[in-house]
């Protein structure tokens, strides 16, 4: 394997995983469609890799002074979050939560937290926190928020922030988005929730979780810290990608007024086959995660998905097969048994105050054989049920469809990159940040 390739830089078609030169750490490239799944996966080093995302060029309308600002040598000292700086923004932004028609949602108690924004995977424009989180009954239990952090000419505090939400068997490495944002004028952030990417430990059950509330503390304690950094009246939006986008919008029909937006990425708001299938599939699955909460079900990932993400026509994607495996991490019968839940509280309807863009390809393509269509439709959900789900959520929910797509639209081809890009700078123009 070449040194480029154990850096998690994306390849070039015909140099077989080194980048073109003067090529930047998480930019585009090209790869031939003879890259192969095990090359594209980054060699570890310390038990991490760097991953990186391809790219095409997108058409992006933000602020150009963020976006044109010079790069500055990165100062040496560290940033340091401290007890004290903690504590203040979380005491006043509790005197500022909205009360809702039951009275405030309660929150999960948050750590103080000592740690260290560390230089990320991803390269030096990206530095990483550990969230210290309550411990369960595997142990020791942490987040990981990774922060997109350029250097510029100027010192920027900006006042509006994204953070981002990965869904299954995921974890953050999609650097496009975080530019993308960036450019909007926002900073961004991105949380490996637990038992995920950044946040897996050994003794733990990758991905295992009983309830989707389990999430709140991560998604608080990451907002304790954005707002630490950037000040308790700083706008926040979420961004969310299938299972993250489902345990976004429960967490904010929970929190009505902590969120000036939500972008969904193909959310997954109902379970495969209709509200039908999980209404007869639910007595058993409750039945065994009663009794036997981690037993692995059938697996039937059968690579497909993660074909679509390399050979594409402008690159191919690069990702950490201990982050993000082939095939995917176990699905349990307790897991289960909570997506479910959340699925049951999506079907009887939301309130979420905060505008919505749900954005999904515009087809969907199921089948136990290879088709090179797959690269251009959704192959892990049905996005009818999707749109059909979407009126649920809130009052304000705008519905994109993204001809060409795939489930992650960030991952997808040059051009349905472009439009889910523009479809979302459109929404904002009208709706985000209100």
């Amino acid at each position: 394997m070449t040194e480029d390739a154990e850096r998690g830089r994306p390849a070039r078609a015909g140099a077989r995983g080194r980048p073109p030169a003067g090529r930047e750490t998480g930019r585009a490239a090209d790869v031939g469609p003879d890259v192969d799944a095990a090359a594209a996966g980054s060699a570890l080093r310390d038990g991490e890799s760097r991953a990186t995302g391809s790219a095409g060029s997108h058409e992006w309308t933000g602020s150009p002074r963020i976006a044109g600002s010079r790069r500055r040598p990165r100062a040496t000292a560290p940033r340091t979050l401290t007890l004290a700086s903690l504590r203040a923004p979380l005491a006043e932004a509790a005197a500022l939560v909205p009360t809702g028609p039951r009275g405030p949602a309660p929150r999960p108690r948050v750590r103080p937290q000592r740690g260290r924004w560390e230089e990320d995977v991803l390269g030096p424009d990206y530095r990483r926190l550990t969230l210290q989180l309550t411990p369960d009954d595997e142990g020791e239990v942490v987040a990981t928020l990774v922060r997109y952090d350029p250097p510029t000419e100027e010192a920027l505090r900006p006042a509006r922030a994204v953070l981002y939400v990965h869904g299954w068997s995921d974890y953050f490495f999609q650097t496009e988005l975080a530019e993308y944002w960036h450019a909007q004028g926002a900073a961004f952030y991105a949380v490996d929730l637990r038992k995920y990417g950044r946040s897996l430990r050994p003794h733990q059950t990758p991905g295992y979780m009983e309830h989707l509330h389990e999430y709140d503390e991560d998604l608080e304690t990451a907002l304790a810290t954005i707002h630490t950094e950037l000040g308790t009246h700083a706008s926040i939006m979420l961004v969310g990608h299938s299972t993250g986008g489902l345990t976004g919008v429960l967490w904010a029909n929970r929190n009505p007024g902590r969120l000036h937006g939500l972008v969904l990425n193909s959310p997954w708001l109902e379970l495969q086959g209709s509200s039908t299938v999980r209404t007869v599939s639910s007595p058993a699955i409750r039945q065994l995660a009663r009794f036997q909460p981690k037993a692995p079900l059938p697996n039937i990932d059968a690579g497909y998905y993660a074909r679509t993400l390399r050979d594409l026509e402008s690159g191919g994607w690069e990702f950490n097969p201990e982050w993000r495996p082939v095939p995917s991490f176990p699905v349990r019968a307790g897991w289960l048994r909570g997506i479910i839940e959340g699925h049951a509280t999506v079907a009887a309807g939301l309130s979420v105050t905060c505008p919505i863009i749900v954005l999904t390809s515009d087809r969907t393509l199921i089948s136990p054989r290879w088709s090179e269509d797959m690269r251009a439709a959704d192959i892990v959900l049905d996005v009818e049920l999707l749109a059909r789900r979407a009126p649920n959520l809130g009052p304000v929910v705008t519905i994109a469809r993204i001809p060409g797509g795939i489930h992650d639209l960030t991952l997808s081809g040059p051009g349905p990159r472009r439009r889910f890009y523009r479809e979302i700078t459109r929404w904002l123009a009208g709706y985000g940040w209100s």
